[in-house]
């Protein structure tokens, strides 16, 4: 009895065993009553009798020592067993060919507490006064039919009122995880791809402010330790949450990978061929930078027309807004520039700030051509060679002629061709004779080696390259009135030039095969660059009344056929400080591995107008904050 009155846990469980509940499954049934409880030495002991009253020739074995319960005192054993019946349940249900032992889950520290504090262990044993056998708990309960039925014990448990179930004293039942079996796909995963590439994840990544944390953010949004040296901060905004490989991710990515002392010992650049793997400009190198193979080259040519002035920004030129990623080469292609080319160099620079660094620049009197290109990507280009013709029957008048650029990018050659024909609306084919002059005249390559010299001819520079892009203010007007030209513009709808084009020398002589053999051009949506009054949009109102033409042009060819594909063919009309308007073009063009007899530039760029204009463009950043902070600081007083 307990101090309440009720009848204790262990009365209680001798007298449901005394009723018929028998546990035990034996041929001989036995009737257990309570003989006496008594607590010895801090043990309980029992007497156990059979139906005869006659004492149980079983020998007892010494019992365990009682533990503490980690239940509330006023479990009963009734709550215990069902406790275990619904782990039991639990272990069912987790074993779905049914192997699970129910006497399993009666070996845990479940126990029938005593009186005094004390429980009665899984292991510990019913112990008689007169030498009697009584079995383990655990294996009287092994038998019963009821731990046999499984599945029925946890709807057992679920027919209980809600109270009960969340009976403060049912801790142990709460508290016990549901284990539910493996749900099993009804068909084939898809398999997952680890090298996934991303057009809008290339090489050729927005240009913006380092401003975050790489690590942490990796950490945050991916889980996983990404290498700090990300070219853009913009990138992990981007990144898909996939489960690749960090391998797949550095490699799609651009993140540098860890080096290995041992890679470090044994890797040569100046060995190895297109399929070594220690080569720099073979193909895992490439692809590690180029997943796809394909760079970004963004080229703009203009005529100046001489001025001194230059615009005050230069970023609708090279940074338009309706570009979502900077390229990864910038070839700024300038006809009759400003007497100032240091200058002109040094606004480039600046505009394009320390992502980029200019690989070369080449001059042939007022003609400029530089070429700038993403800083981490001057290891895996050539030498770079250079050469100028002039076409002026004076050759110390250097208005009109070419200058070229060549060098290498991984294994593919690049020439750009920057020019200035002779000018007049009839003089076709002084202009036809300019050309001629210019892929004959212009050496290159110096020493650069050929990447196909069977597809090349001496009397062709344009053949010696892999891919080649010609631009400038070519002076190819329209043979038509000027009348008939406005009257045409002023009915074309949706950006349709055609009607225009009609009349466009240049397009005709290509057609016939007598100018620019293999080139190609991109469809143009743009109206005619020349010729515009200055700082308006007004085309000449001179007395000579000149003809709005295409003058300024960029053409294309490669060797390989879709080497080149046009992103972006159109003028820049925000700039309106020469008679001419910029016209840009932005390509996507097939990159090859490379061989090690390629002569390496081994990163030279030039430093010294990198470092003047970032010193340029951080004074320029802290004189607009200071007008900002002076602009928010002023008041104004009024007197009502």
């Amino acid at each position: 009895m307990t101090e309440d009155g009720d009848d204790s846990p262990l009365h209680q469980s001798c007298e449901a065993l005394a009723s018929g509940d028998s546990l035990v499954n034996d041929s001989r049934p036995l009737r257990t009553s309570l003989e006496d409880a008594k607590s010895c030495d801090g043990a309980v002991k029992l007497t156990a009798r059979n139906a005869e009253g006659e004492i149980s020739p079983y020998q007892p074995r010494p019992p365990l020592q009682p533990r503490l319960s980690k239940c509330s005192k006023n479990v009963s054993v009734e709550e215990t067993v069902r406790t275990r019946r619904l782990r039991n349940s639990q272990e069912s249900l987790s074993d779905p060919a049914g192997t699970g032992s129910s006497t399993d889950s009666l070996r845990d520290d479940q126990t029938a507490p005593a009186p005094g504090g004390l429980v009665l262990g899984g292991a510990a044993t019913v112990r008689h006064d007169q030498d009697s056998d009584v079995r383990p708990l655990s294996a009287v309960t092994t038998g019963s039919p009821v731990f046999r039925d499984r599945g029925s014990s946890l709807s057992e448990y679920e027919r209980r009122p809600r109270s009960q179930q969340s009976d403060p004293t049912d801790h142990r039942v709460r508290s016990t995880k549901v284990r539910l079996s493996p749900v099993q796909p009804t068909g084939p995963l898809p398999a997952l791809e680890k090298s996934f590439a991303s057009a809008t994840l290339r090489a050729a990544n927005r240009i913006d402010r380092d401003c975050l944390d790489y690590a942490g953010l990796a950490r945050e949004k991916l889980g996983e330790r990404l290498h700090r040296n990300l070219s853009d901060s913009r990138l992990l905004e981007n990144m898909g949450s996939d489960s690749a490989s960090v391998n797949s991710m550095r490699s799609t990515y651009s993140v540098l990978s860890p080096i290995r002392p041992q890679d470090v010992r044994n890797r040569s650049f100046l060995e190895g061929s297109v399929l070594g793997s220690g080569a720099l400009l073979g193909a895992e190198e490439l692809d590690r930078y180029f997943p796809d193979r394909r760079v970004g080259v963004y080229i703009a040519t203009w005529n100046m027309q001489g001025e001194k002035g230059l615009p005050a920004n230069l970023d609708d030129l090279l940074l338009p807004t309706d570009s979502e990623f900077a390229q990864d080469f910038y070839i700024i292609g300038v006809q009759e520039g400003c007497p100032d080319r240091r200058e002109w160099e040094t606004r480039l620079q600046e505009t394009l700030g320390p992502y980029y660094v200019m690989l070369y620049a080449a001059s042939h009197g007022v003609l400029y051509l530089s070429v700038f290109v993403r800083r981490d990507l001057i290891w895996f280009c050539s030498e770079v060679e250079h050469a100028t013709v002039t076409t002026r029957i004076i050759s110390q008048i250097k208005t009109k002629g070419a200058v070229g650029i060549a060098f290498t990018f991984f294994g593919t050659s690049f020439l750009f061709i920057t020019s200035h024909f002779t000018s007049g609306d009839a003089k076709v084919y002084e202009r036809i004779l300019d050309y001629n002059k210019i892929v004959e005249a212009l050496t290159l390559p110096k020493g650069l080696p050929d990447t196909n010299p069977y597809r090349s001819t001496s009397s062709d520079v344009t053949t010696r390259f892999d891919q080649v892009f010609w631009f400038g203010d070519f002076n190819f007007r329209l043979s038509k009135d000027r009348v008939d030209v406005e009257t045409i513009m002023n009915r074309t709808v949706g950006g349709d030039m055609g009607p225009l084009l009609e009349y466009d020398q240049l397009s005709k002589e290509m057609n016939d095969g007598s100018i620019f053999k293999g080139f190609q051009e991109a469809p143009i949506h743009f109206l005619p660059t020349y010729k515009f009054d200055i700082g308006c949009d007004i085309y000449d109102t001179t007395s000579k009344q000149r003809t709005p033409s295409y003058t300024d042009r960029i053409l294309f060819r490669s060797r390989q056929a879709d080497d080149i594909k046009v992103v972006k063919y159109t003028s820049c009309s925000s700039i309106k400080t020469s008679d001419h308007r910029p016209v840009i073009g932005v390509f996507q063009v097939k990159l090859r591995p490379g061989r090690d007899n390629i002569p390496l530039g081994a990163g030279q760029f030039d430093r010294v107008l990198y470092l003047e204009g970032i010193r340029r463009r951080i004074t320029r950043e802290l004189k607009r904050r200071e007008a900002m902070k002076n602009q928010g600081s002023s008041t104004i007083c009024s007197i009502s």
